[in-house]
């Protein structure tokens, strides 16, 4: 059976409807492809068509029935196992689904793997991935973006047909800008967060790396909801986010914030950007030059509020509950201190030292408690912007990807790479990379980033799909 190259939602799901392919022959499809692109280091782990007792839906139980799926290996599915990219869980085993994980099952989508990302889903590369770093698969000398960045090579490379992120300071926008395809995150709280192995709880977020911008909408009437095991989900109902796609943006007042658009821009990124945003004017929106004065600030509060919170959740991993346990100490003190330092890679380690000192006795006021001073600014900033405009866009990464090992060295200049993202994280505001084109000189993928705010997911997903029509 020969198989178009990108399948999408839509593509995948008439071929089944056709009978041009048996679920089956799809799942191992993408498994034979994933075979013989061992070399972009996409996949930690790959399953067997029955291994999860797939494949005994009905094609009308929903859009999704029989689409292959790959999953961020910080997502929990029973009996699978889950590494987070770190060796201190490389023999997990899941024991339980996580939400989003059930919802797709009962959607009937198939899960071909658990794909690979910087560990604990610190870093902005999947350079820091015990397993070894991911490739792009536009360029393999270059990063794919990170910390989702298995999962978005997976989707660039066709190697499944969409596949799940999670985004604490851009994981699921970085690597859909740097490999071409759409990443959204959701505001925080449309999606349960049970399941998904915790980094920063109040930042963390699960969304879709999709091949256009429909397949995210499509995905996210399967991933929203209240959940009783996440108190920080909002009960707003059912929603369908494809239905509005394709109406007019005559008239959409679209904010261009001037600090996006500051020193540390590539200009070949900002030639782009510059040319979907005439783009938009030229389809009737409104463009108009704002301000968001604190979020020059974002970086330094993430760079606070997520290693604080990092400390706090990596706390579990001791050597004792469950994970890597050292086999070489004396006493309790010793397996804990082993164990840990045996188990996380250098990223994890850096992090949780600055968490810990930063919230400890003399300096929680410094430090903690001042970043949250400041991201309730940064908020406050976002909600003034949105009384004046519908929508606020900008670049979604300063450059394009870059080699692999070229900022490995230099933990500030790999921090950077979330300028324009975090903002996002910290107000809890959805937001969607798109791309641009390719860059002039490097012929490299560029992002756009569209935000809304909170909660009017169905206004970015269509100007996102407007626009991404209009780009073509």
């Amino acid at each position: 059976m020969e198989f178009t190259n990108n399948l999408t939602i839509r593509t995948a799901r008439e071929g089944l409807e056709k009978k041009q392919f048996s679920s089956k022959e799809l799942f191992t499809h993408y498994i034979r492809k994933i075979g013989h692109h061992k070399d972009l280091n996409a996949f930690i782990t790959t399953f067997d068509y029955q291994e999860l007792e797939i494949g005994n839906w009905k094609l009308e139980t929903s859009p999704l029935a029989g689409i292959p799926c790959a999953i961020k290996d910080n997502i929990l599915i029973d009996g699978t196992p889950a590494t987070a990219g770190s060796k201190i869980l490389k023999d997990y085993t899941s024991a339980y689904d996580a939400t989003v994980i059930k919802n797709l099952k009962k959607a009937g989508v198939e899960f071909i793997g658990k794909t690979n990302m910087d560990e604990f889903a610190m870093g902005s590369s999947t350079e820091n991935s015990a397993f070894g770093p991911s490739k792009n698969p536009l360029d393999p000398k270059r990063v794919p973006g990170g910390s989702s960045g298995g999962s978005a090579v997976a989707v660039a490379a066709d190697l499944s047909v969409f596949a799940l992120g999670s985004d604490t300071g851009g994981s699921i926008r970085q690597p859909a800008s740097l490999c071409g395809i759409v990443g959204l995150k959701p505001t925080y709280g449309r999606v349960s967060r049970h399941g998904l192995m915790a980094m920063a709880s109040s930042l963390d977020q699960i969304g879709p790396l999709t091949k256009n911008v429909y397949d995210s909408a499509l995905i996210l009437n399967h991933l929203t909801g209240h959940d009783i095991f996440d108190s920080t989900t909002i009960n707003l109902g059912s929603e369908d986010f494809t239905q509005n796609l394709g109406q007019d943006l005559k008239g959409l007042r679209v904010g261009v914030p001037k600090e996006f658009f500051s020193a540390g821009l590539d200009p070949e990124v900002n030639e782009r950007v510059q040319k979907a945003i005439s783009t938009l004017e030229k389809m009737g929106c409104e463009i108009k030059e704002i301000s968001l004065p604190n979020s020059e600030h974002a970086l330094a509060v993430y760079y606070i509020v997520m290693p604080c919170e990092v400390s706090s959740n990596l706390a579990r991993f001791d050597g004792i509950r469950y994970g890597h346990s050292t086999r070489d100490a004396k006493d309790l003190a010793e397996v804990y201190f082993k164990s840990r330092s045996e188990g996380f890679g250098p990223e994890p380690k850096r992090r949780i030292i600055l968490g810990t000192y930063a919230l400890s006795s003399g300096y929680y006021d410094a430090y903690y408690l001042k970043a949250q001073k400041v991201r309730t600014l940064i908020k406050r900033d976002f909600d003034n912007a949105f009384k004046g405009v519908d929508v606020i866009v900008g670049p979604t990464m300063p450059s394009v990807a870059f080699k692999i090992g070229e900022k490995a060295s230099d933990p500030l200049a790999m921090y950077l790479s979330d300028i324009y993202t975090v903002p996002m994280n910290l107000t809890g505001a959805p937001a969607i990379s798109i791309p641009c084109g390719l860059g002039a000189e490097s012929n490299m993928p560029v992002g756009f980033q569209i935000i809304a705010n909170n909660f009017q997911e169905s206004k970015l997903l269509n100007m996102a799909h407007k626009l991404e029509e209009a780009l073509r």
